[in-house]
Order: C-alpha cells, then structure tokens, then sequence
C-alpha cells in the first residue's frame, strides 16, 4: 500500500516518486542531483521553479553532502547575493539584497525568527527566496528569506549514518533512521552530536539535537505529520578581531597578523541554547478540485550569551584595543498556526490555482542585557593578559507580546499554453504591547499596525522549457525590529518600514536536469533604520536606500557525469540619493561554483571556488568605517564509494591557505577565514 502524500501543500498522487523503496509520506518538493524541480515554498502550493517569477535558489540534500556543509553559513557562502554575517558569534545572520536580518528563516514555510544557529542534520533542502513577499511570509522578508526543508518520512525501511573529523579536531556523528510502523503510518528519527573546535584561539563547543517525525494516513484521503525538535548548543562567542586606521582620510582595515588571537575571556565567553520545537501537519482533499492543508509550530526557546570583545579599532598592530562586556539572555515561547485552501477552477479559457489562507501567531519574549566591567578595558597587543569582568550594570530588561493575524489570497492564472499571471494581497495586523522594567519606572509601550501587502508577477512562456517574467511586491517591518526587544517614544509613532521590490528575469531549463537564471531588481526601503555602529543598543534613521542589481545562476547536470551549482551577482547597494553612503556588509561582485565530476566507477572528485568583492563591515557613513578586503577561496573534494552501502570522502576547504576575512557583525567584530583544512567523512546506508 503507498501512503498518501502528507504536506503543509498537498501534492498529487502522480508527483509522488514512484520507486516502491523510496515512495516518501511527506512530499517536500522534487529533486535529481543538484536540481530542484519544484517549489511549494514560494507560492504556498506545489509549483514548478520555472513557473514562479523571482529568484530562487536550491541546494539539494545531494549538495549538501558532497560540500559537507555543516550550518547554514556553509551554504550561504555558496550562494551568490547572499552575505554571511558574523551574528556577534552566537547566531544566523544574513544580508539579502543589502537588507541585514537575523529574523528572516524559515521552517517548512513557517517563521523560525528566533537568533540561535540552525541545524542541517534534519534537513533535506535549504530555499534561498530573494525579494520581499510579505503575501506569503507576513512582514520581515524584506530583501527574501531562507526555508529549510526537513527530512520526511519514507515508506522503506533504511538505516543511514554518518561520522567525520576536521584537521582543527572537530567531529561529529549522526543518524537518520527510517521505518513504517504499519500499512499507514512511519517513523523518521536523525540525530546528531558535534564538537565544534575551530582554528582560533579558546573557540569551540559542542551541539547535539534529535528529531523524531511521525507520519500517518488517517483515511478518506487526509493524513497527519507530528515532529519534534530538541536542540542544544554551548559554544564559544567569538566576535573575531578589531580594525586598525591605514591611510588617513581611507577606510580602516582588518588588523592583520593576529587570526587567532580572541578578544573575549576563556571561559567568559559563551552562549547556550536550549530548543524544544514541536510541528502539527496535517492535510486532505475536501473535494476533487478543493484540498486543505494546515500548520501548527510550537517553540520554547532559552538561550543566553555573554561575550567581551573589540569596542574600538587597534592604536596601532602592536598598540591597545579597547574592550567591553554585557551578558544577553532571551526567552521566547513562538505559537504559529497557518491553514490553506487551494482550489483548481477553469473559467472559460482560464485556469485558476487560488490559494485562500489565514495566519494566527503568538510570540512571547523577556530579554536582558547587563553590561560588564572589566578589570582592564583595553587589551594590549604587544603583552595580550585577560581581563577578569563582572556583569554588574543593566542596560535593558524588557518583556513583550507579540500578536499578529494574517489572511491571504492568491491566484496564479494560466492564460493558455504560454502566459500566467499570478496575484494577491495579504492583510496583516500586528500588535505588539510590552513593558521597558528598565531603568527606574516600569514604561509600557505598545502599537498596532495594519498592512496591505501585494504581490503581482506576470510570465511569458514563448516555449515550454523558457519563462521570462516581471514581478512587483511589497514587505514591511514594525518600528520593533525583528526581535521585539524595545520600542522607544519615538518609534511607537513612526510608520513600520517599507520595502518594494521591482524584478524581470528569465528562467530556462536546458534540460530536466540543467536550468540557467538571470533576474535584474531594484529593491526601495522607506523609512529604513540600521545599527548605530558606535552604539550596540541603537539605531540611526538613514531615509531611504536603494539596492541595484544582477543575479545569474546555473545549476545541474553540464555532462552525465558533471554537475555543477553556481551564481554570480552585482549589487550597488547605497542611500538613496547619495552614491557615498554606502550599505554594510554587500560586496559589489560576489560569484561561486561548486563542481562535482564522476570518473565512473567508485572514484569522484569537486571542486570549488567563492569570489567576494570588498565591502563596508557596516554602514558607510563616515572615513574610519571599515572596508573588507575582497577575496577567493578555493575548495575541493575527492569521494570513494568503498561498497554499495558505505562511501568515504575529504573536503579540503581553502586549498590554497588564502587569507581573508569572511565576514563582520559591525566596524570592529571582524570574522577571520580558517586556514587550509581538510574533514573525513566516512557515510553509510543501509
């Protein structure tokens, strides 16, 4: 008996895969190698990639392995228009189309907006959505957002595992295991275990995280997914190095010479997540043409990070840096609840797909921040001895409640054989009410606000295998930001940001196994605000900004034994009106190719290589911001099948020893790339 496909979009009996050893109970989109066939991310039902006008980018299971990629900033890097950021080294943080956000992930489709850093043990695909689509996210998403899709239950039996070592010491271990427990029901459960040691100083850690999911056919065609997710994390927080001045009047640079040396206390410095994350799926056919599917995600969430890092550039390479502390920790409890209707119509020569959908979530925070002090502020260079601190002096103490309610709809229109529109608004209220508990007298603050947002994308077909198309959305921000930690006086009467996205582009699939994209956009933010580079705990309004850009991308199969997943983009990311201010943290250039090549037989090799362009660690508005350096890393790999159940392989990351900063969280916490260093993986299935 084949179960029938469970998923938050329903997808038909016939688009589930039909080899009897692999028929999956949870249908997450189709995949061959290193092309994605399908999206049901994008538009909230199960649509081909070809047929969806914006950008997207997909990197298969298959990618993920062959690249052993281990977090979510190993993929990243891969993709081009997506900016890796440092996230105070105690989370995700990402800049899309020059829009900087900690909030913007997603879980199946369903917010995952906490800071912590996410998982890919359990993950089948990450999504790399570009542009703003508030009609099928709700607000944030402003320069796009990435969904991690997770591993689904199968109808086989099999046992898989995996276990590696790096050259800095670090190693992991992990299980997936797969089993029907009857004719209509099966169990999927992956677990891992990580030691995170790494090249630089006193930073390491360990992560471990189980998720068993259970699947079952309830009958009359509806089924039901229950999933349970807990993590935990302890690890360093390592803010990286300082900057130092170059030639008066230029930008500062990174302080070369010290890649290792941490800026933080051993012992001091570090942040623990507990996560415990509990999904409800469950969908069905209410009638030929009209099918239901529904989400339900709960989150417990507690996490707490305290770092000493640089508070200042280097006086000079073998000068002082001055230091500072606070401790940080967060509580959140996330309720979410979506449910959809899609109904396929025909009305005269027209047929309609409409997606009819409501959002309910409920998101409760406490957050506190007290800074340290330190028996020494400042770190010298020259004869580098810790500081001792004690976090004695609060900064902040908030708790808050955030309400919001979504109803949607949609249509994608097909007009014949080559044209389709698709179309919708989305209708948000979003409420926030808090209390500051901090400094004296308790301040309440609250606000409600209210959005449309719409979504218009037109697709020209001329063949079957080519779309070119134009797109309009729309997104916007709360005056809360992405974490609901303040709302001052002043941002409780200041309207929530604004982000409109205008896009054209061309999809072509050379093959079923072959697909080459090209979009063109200008992405507008309105009343937009970025971190104060000089103060942590503020923000500065800088008016409007302006993102231009190009985005090309080639993924799939060049021969039957070549594939390849690669991307370049041009973006000029400034102040609306002012070419010399500049936004943080997006490289003009950035361009990446992934190569994997089979010599038949057992033996493979890849290879790869990432290009980023110079950027501004944070906003450019003055000469001492600093300027990354650009560089080009190149990686590789060779893979050898041992039987036809176990396989071993060597990533060797940054063959060249190539030294470069990777990445920045503001002007003086800069990422400093690894050193040349090779994993071993041995991986079996059974």
């Amino acid at each position: 008996m084949v179960l029938a496909a469970v998923s938050h979009i329903p997808v038909h009996a016939e688009e589930i895969a039909t080899d009897d050893d692999s028929r999956t109970i949870i249908v997450t989109g189709q995949s061959e190698g290193y092309v994605a066939s399908n999206s049901v991310t994008a538009t909230k039902t199960d649509t081909p990639l070809l047929d969806i006008p914006q950008s997207i980018n997909v990197v298969t299971r298959e990618q993920l392995e062959d690249q052993a990629h281990h977090s979510l900033s190993d993929v990243l890097r891969y993709v081009a228009g997506t900016t890796v950021g440092q996230g105070e080294g105690n989370r995700d943080q990402i800049t899309l189309r020059g829009q900087n956000t900690t909030a913007d992930f997603f879980l199946d489709g369903v917010r995952d907006d906490v800071q912590y850093y996410r998982g890919i043990y359990n993950i089948e695909r990450v999504e790399i959505l570009k542009g703003p689509y508030a009609l099928i996210f709700g607000r944030g998403g402003g320069g796009g957002i990435v969904n991690r899709v997770q591993k689904s239950p199968k109808t086989d039996i099999f046992y898989a595992g995996q276990a590696s070592v790096n050259s800095f010491g670090a190693f992991d271990i992990s299980a997936d295991l797969n089993a029907p427990l009857n004719d209509a029901a099966a169990i999927r459960l992956n677990a891992v275990y990580e030691n995170l040691d790494s090249h630089r100083d006193f930073v390491g850690g360990e992560r471990y995280a189980w998720n068993p999911y259970v699947a079952f056919k309830l009958g009359d065609g509806w089924n039901l997914g229950v999933s349970y997710e807990y993590v935990y994390d302890d690890r360093t927080t390592d803010r990286g190095i300082p900057s130092v001045a170059t030639v008066a009047g230029q930008p500062n640079a990174p302080l070369r010479g010290i890649r290792d040396q941490f800026f933080g206390i051993p012992g001091v410095n570090r942040t623990t997540l507990e996560a415990q994350i509990g999904k409800l799926r469950l969908d069905g056919q209410l009638a030929e043409n009209l099918q239901f599917n529904g989400t339900m995600l709960y989150g417990d969430y507690d996490k707490i990070y305290d770092n000493v890092f640089a508070n200042g550039p280097a006086s000079g390479p073998n000068g002082t840096v001055a230091l500072a502390a606070y401790s940080d920790p967060t509580q959140r409890t996330n309720f979410i609840a979506q449910g959809n209707l899609v109904w396929d119509i025909e009305t005269g020569p027209l047929a309609h797909k409409i997606l009819v959908g409501i959002e309910y979530g409920d998101q409760k925070s406490e957050n506190r921040r007290t800074n340290g002090t330190l028996s020494n502020a400042s770190f010298n260079l020259a004869n580098p001895v810790f500081p001792t601190v004690v976090f004695n002096a609060p900064a902040r103490n908030t708790v808050s409640d955030v309400t919001f309610f979504s109803a949607y709809v949609q249509d994608q229109i097909s007009i014949g054989e080559h044209f389709d529109i698709v179309g919708g608004l989305r209708y948000d209220s979003f409420d926030i009410e808090g209390v500051d508990l901090f400094p004296v007298v308790d301040r309440p603050f609250a606000r409600k606000d209210t959005k449309v947002s719409p979504r218009l994308g037109l697709i020209f077909k001329p063949v079957e295998s080519v779309s070119i198309y134009s797109s309009f959305s729309q997104s916007f921000l709360p005056r809360s930001g992405d974490q609901f930690l303040s709302l001052s006086t002043t941002q409780e009467n200041l309207a929530p940001e604004k982000f409109t996205n205008y896009e054209v582009g061309a999809k072509w699939d050379v093959r079923p196994n072959l697909n080459l994209t090209l979009a063109l956009f200008q992405l507008d933010r309105s009343n937009a605000t970025t971190p104060d580079p000089l103060n942590p705990l503020a923000t500065i309004n800088v008016g409007k900004t302006t993102t231009k850009g190009l985005e090309l991308a080639v993924t799939g199969r060049i021969t039957p034994t070549w594939q390849v997943h690669g991307g370049y983009s041009y973006q000029d990311a400034t102040l609306a009106g002012n070419d010399l201010i500049r936004l943080g943290q997006v490289p003009k250039h950035q361009a990446s190719l992934w190569n994997r090549y089979d010599f038949g037989g057992r033996f493979a090799a890849g290879v790869g290589i990432i290009h980023q362009s110079s950027q501004f660690a944070a906003i450019r508005t003055a000469a001492n911001t600093t300027r990354l350096p650009a560089f080009t890393r190149v990686d590789a790999a060779l893979y050898y099948d041992l039987s036809d159940t176990v396989e071993v392989q060597v990533n060797v990351e940054n063959l060249f020893d190539t030294t470069y900063f990777s990445d920045a969280h503001n002007n003086n916490n800069i990422s400093t790339g690894a050193p040349i260093n090779g994993r071993f993986t041995i991986r079996a299935k059974f």
